[in-house]
């Protein structure tokens, strides 16, 4: 059905926080057929009157570099659904599509064989620092470098799950606090970003929503700052190895005296690993060389860090390398990929899939319920669980079952936090494939931009 424009109308503005991705044939992050989401459903753009600065805005609000063209007539293949704006008119100097001139929603005269496209020249890459009166490596005003400035981040919406995002990514421990109203002191120029949403699994602050570079109605007295816990204390090798603490400077390996499965989950809690599956004993990973810095841990499997447990006091011992403790915990990262996927699926409803080892798999429906789907829902950044449907209501999944028996308090921030039978461990077939769906996503804009230490 085409739908034709109205020219009596008045050309209007679309509202903010409209998200844009770029699909198709041989697109990248940076090039491809644009399209719009849009009352619950992506649909394209039509070429008529496409041009350089519409382009350009697109290029800017995806965090990619200037746009050398605008392709018209599908370059990157015709799209499907809805086509939902047309006669787009932007100056160029627009923060978001949102903010151009158009038809209106769902009003064109075009077919998809007329999507317009973007090729942009590159991604744009950013460098993250803290700042502030009394900051140190792992605590500080939280500081971006973008557009050749220096700026701040707007502390509206600002949690401990955006800030453990920052401490990860300059390789300091857990969130001790994520403080507002410019805690360490006000910055000082632009504030290059407001809202972020980070659901705490994000190995870079990159990977989190936020509303825009430049977009903000905050003043400095709003910077956001972090507290780190200090410089990462515990190392494993992709959660599972040797256990290694850095202390008085110096990596040094824990004795496995006294060592068992409570010491390591706190180890794997603590690393954002999952469950403890294993605490290996005799350097079962091979021996470390260095100190023996702990030596009789004795946890209770409640602690937030292995540090809060009993022992003997650091470089108290009497082992040997050959005693050294390991841990095997059940997941790779915290950061694991999650997705929703079937027949009928929305970005917040769908068949659960999860990727690891580098494959995509479902869940299985045992013991599924809303607790798991609320974790989903917050992982996903799409509000609160609505139900946790079973039996593949979403339609079957193919490969993989990775995930059985899950079993979530709905407190963690990460499907991977909860306890489950083990990656690939399972009895089910795909006429059991869990799904969720979820109330709605927040109004964020989705920029990604990449990080240099």
């Amino acid at each position: 059905l085409i739908m034709f424009i109205d020219t009596r109308l008045p050309l209007c503005t679309s509202p903010i926080g409209v998200q844009i991705r770029l699909a198709g044939s041989g697109s990248t992050r940076c090039s491809g057929r644009v399209e719009v989401y849009y009352n619950d459903t992506w649909g394209t753009v039509c070429d008529d009157d496409w041009d350089f600065n519409n382009a350009k805005v697109v290029c800017r609000q995806l965090g990619c570099d200037t746009a050398p063209s605008a392709p018209q007539s599908a370059h990157f293949g015709e799209g499907t659904g809805p086509i939902w704006l047309d006669n787009v008119d932007c100056s160029g100097s627009e923060r978001s599509l949102s903010e151009c001139q158009h038809g209106g929603f769902g009003r064109h005269d075009c077919g998809h064989n007329e999507d317009a496209g973007v090729v942009c020249s590159g991604e744009i890459c950013l460098q993250i620092r803290l700042a502030g009166s009394g900051s140190t490596q792992c605590s500080g005003r939280v500081e971006i470098y973008y557009n050749d400035t220096w700026g701040t981040v707007c502390g509206d919406s600002w949690d401990l799950n955006d800030a453990d995002v920052v401490c990860r990514e300059l390789g300091c421990n857990t969130t001790q606090d994520a403080p507002q109203s410019a805690h360490f002191g006000q910055g000082s120029g632009q504030i290059w970003l407001h809202n972020v949403g980070c659901s705490g699994g994000e190995r870079s602050i990159s990977e989190c929503l936020n509303g825009g570079f430049g977009t903000h109605n905050c003043g400095n007295s709003q910077d956001a700052t972090v507290d780190c816990l200090g410089k990462k204390t515990v190392f494993l090798d992709k959660c599972s190895g040797r256990v290694e603490i850095y202390y008085n400077d110096t990596w040094g390996t824990v004795c496995d005296d006294s060592w068992d499965l409570n010491d390591a989950k706190v180890v794997c809690r603590e690393l954002r690993c999952g469950m403890a599956l294993g605490a290996p004993k005799s350097a079962h990973f091979g021996q470390g060389s260095g100190p023996i810095w702990l030596d009789d841990v004795d946890c209770s499997a409640s602690e937030r860090f292995l540090s809060d447990c009993q022992h003997r006091g650091f470089g108290t011992h009497n082992c040997r390398h050959s005693q050294d403790a390991g841990v095997v915990c059940s997941e790779m990262h915290l950061g694991s990929k999650i997705r929703l996927a079937g027949s009928g699926s929305t970005r917040c409803s769908g068949r659960v899939e999860i990727y690891y080892n580098g494959a995509w798999g479902t869940v299985c429906d045992d013991s599924w319920d809303l607790n798991d789907a609320t974790v989903v829902c917050r992982q996903l950044n799409c509000g609160t669980a609505l139900s946790a449907t079973e039996s593949a209501h979403f339609g079957q999944g193919t490969g993989q079952i990775w995930l059985d028996d899950v079993a979530c308090s709905g407190s963690e921030r990460s499907l991977s936090e909860c306890r489950h039978r083990g990656f690939g461990t399972h009895d089910c077939g795909h006429g059991e494939d869990a799904s969720v769906v979820c109330s709605g996503e927040k109004t964020f804009l989705f920029m990604r931009f990449c990080f240099f230490s």
